[in-house]
């Protein structure tokens, strides 16, 4: 083996090393929406958290992402130690796939169809309909599709040149003795933990074992302690990514650590018996890539069948390393982890519930703030404030997060998606404002004893019942992505616009008659203002909901269209206009 394989090797190694973050990358923004599903399902069961994590990771290609997921998860609250730890152990299990697909590499056959598995006889075709989809189409998931193509055709085409690279080092004496030295199953656990923990994936460092073993110098004795060191050094990064969260998501990056500590300490020790004691002949035979993938498997399966049941253990020897009092002031829920946006589909699903708890909260305040125009107390109106407050706090995390999101590879649906939320959450905390506003008038009145009339409070009456159901179709709309709800929104904006000019006018002949203050109609004008620019709100939250069902980032686009020309819209607007009629005027009184 001469400089020029050494070259050809660190080639064909960084090769494989990207086209598997390629591959994975282009699978989770592929997965999506899976993603989010299969995570929705983590809660219901011991067997379907492992199930889970089984599946997430098989998707995405790394149990250090899983695990890294689960921490943010943890640490946002989201899910709980124990269904954490029967997600983490699926995701044992589900890293194993990646070295079946490698181990395909190592077929060998004169037969044509069996040769035809083998992928340097296949990844040309794929890696041509990968380039041919990247390339030449526009669709988004298309591309993606595209990319995990090109990208299992470069890990492939790495993996074979890796392997014929290193094929020279069989006669090459000091690579001979230092497998030799790997049959003491601790140095084996310690070479294989450093290797993994420096690149920070087991399917990877397990490939470049595989890529050793065609030289015929790796034996299954020093083959099988490398891949138990691998689970361990594979903790290396979820550790590191529970630095600075809770107490729960650092116990969530223990039970990973005790997991495959725990498991490799028991095999080990039945591997060294059964080796001291029957010595059997498999284990000095050379290493296939087919046999490192099987070893691979039994060994995560072997501990999963072992530990799932004790799931109560692990958690409860993390929470005695990771104690309750331990940190106490970092043990704050993080509504939106950063940990999350590596993931794009899991962060914004994550950070659509964030959304949903704001929009609830403005809606709340706004809803509490019409209450207090025929009745205040001061528990309701700090209510008001510290949900305006709230909403405050959600727009600023959220904005940013968000920012921050959108700075990440994604499909186009959640590119929209995330514009979408952008847009809405200035809606949702301006709907707050206004409360807060409406607040205002009300106390003012109630200091400077002021009232209005009989006609005015009926007619405030009708227009407020209106806000109030504009504000449920809103907040409906928003959280169930429900475009017919939302198109019944624009209709009664302009009903709610036309009933506060009638108002308007109403107020001013009240006024003019004496039968109203001027200051009480300075108030009144002020409440009207707030009112129909909370209707405005939602109207813009609706356009949102609508024109994202659409795949139209010009917001309002189609409300205008359906303005002029829809008969479903002038349905909707007199059914509205005939349910919110403002009350005859009082006698006397002239319109």
């Amino acid at each position: 083996m001469d400089i020029f394989d050494v070259l050809t090797m660190i080639g064909g190694l960084s090769l494989f090393l990207f086209g598997m973050n390629l591959m994975g990358q282009a699978l989770e923004r592929r997965a999506g929406n899976k993603l989010r599903s299969l995570l929705d399902k983590m809660t219901s069961s011991v067997f379907a958290g492992f199930l889970t994590g089984l599946c997430i990771t098989a998707i995405i290609q790394s149990s250090s992402a899983t695990t890294v997921m689960v921490v943010g998860f943890v640490n946002s609250g989201l899910m709980t130690l124990r269904q954490a730890i029967n997600v983490i152990m699926g995701a044992n299990v589900g890293t194993t796939v990646t070295a079946w697909l490698l181990s395909l590499s190592g077929i060998d056959s004169g037969n044509v169809w069996v040769r035809l598995l083998k992928p340097s006889s296949f990844t040309p075709v794929l890696a041509l309909i990968g380039i041919i989809y990247y390339m030449f189409c526009k669709d988004t998931k298309k591309k993606d599709t595209g990319m995990i193509l090109l990208g299992f055709a470069t890990l492939m085409f790495g993996m074979e040149t890796m392997s014929g690279a290193v094929a020279g080092l069989k006669d090459v004496p000091a690579f001979t003795d230092l497998f030799v030295a790997f049959k003491n199953p601790i140095l084996g656990v310690l070479a294989g933990a450093l290797l993994t923990a420096i690149i920070q994936s087991s399917s990877a460092s397990v490939g470049i074992l595989q890529a050793l073993a065609v030289t015929g110098s790796v034996s299954y004795a020093a083959a099988i302690p490398i891949i138990m060191g691998q689970n361990i050094g594979t903790t290396v990064t979820a550790m590191i990514s529970s630095i600075g969260t809770n107490k729960n998501a650092r116990r969530a990056a223990v039970v990973h650590l005790l997991f495959n500590v725990i498991g490799v300490v028991v095999l080990l020790t039945v591997f060294c018996i059964v080796r001291a004691a029957l010595a059997p002949a498999l284990l000095n035979e050379p290493a296939s890539m087919a046999g490192i993938a099987v070893a691979h498997s039994v060994f995560n399966i072997l501990c999963t069948a072992m530990l799932l049941p004790a799931g109560g253990l692990l958690e409860r020897l993390a929470k005695r390393i990771v104690p309750d009092d331990a940190q106490a002031q970092g043990d704050k829920t993080v509504e939106l982890d950063e940990r999350l946006l590596a993931t794009p589909s899991l962060a914004l699903s994550r950070s659509r519930a964030v959304a949903s708890e704001m929009a609830e909260c403005a809606v709340r305040s706004l809803s509490n703030a019409l209450t207090s125009l025929m009745s205040s107390t001061p528990e309701l109106a700090q209510s008001i404030r510290d949900d305006e407050e709230r909403c405050d706090h959600y727009e600023d995390i959220l904005g940013t997060y968000l920012v921050k999101l959108s700075a990440q590879k994604m499909g186009r649906s959640e590119s929209e998606e995330a514009t979408e939320l952008l847009k809405t959450i200035g809606d949702f905390e301006r709907i707050s404002d206004h409360a807060v506003n409406i607040l205002s008038s009300a106390e003012e009145m109630a200091q400077k004893g002021l009232s209005f009339s009989g006609s005015a409070l009926n007619e405030l009456a009708t227009v407020t019942s209106a806000i109030r159901e504009i504000l449920s179709l809103a907040l409906k709309a928003f959280e169930q992505r429900d475009v017919s709800v939302a198109s019944q929104v624009e209709p009664l904006e302009q009903v709610i616009d036309t009933l506060k000019e009638q108002m308007r006018t109403r107020h001013i002949l009240r006024m003019q008659q004496g039968q109203c203050s001027i200051e009480a109609g300075f108030v009144l004008s002020d409440l009207l203002t707030d009112l129909e620019r909370t209707s405005d709100h939602c109207s813009n939250i609706a356009g949102c909901v609508i024109d994202a069902s659409q795949h139209n980032l010009n917001l309002h686009e189609t409300l205008r269209e359906a303005k002029s020309a829809n008969s479903s819209f002038q349905s909707t607007f007199h059914h509205y206009a005939e349910k919110y009629q403002l009350p005859r005027p009082a006698s006397g009184q002239t319109l």
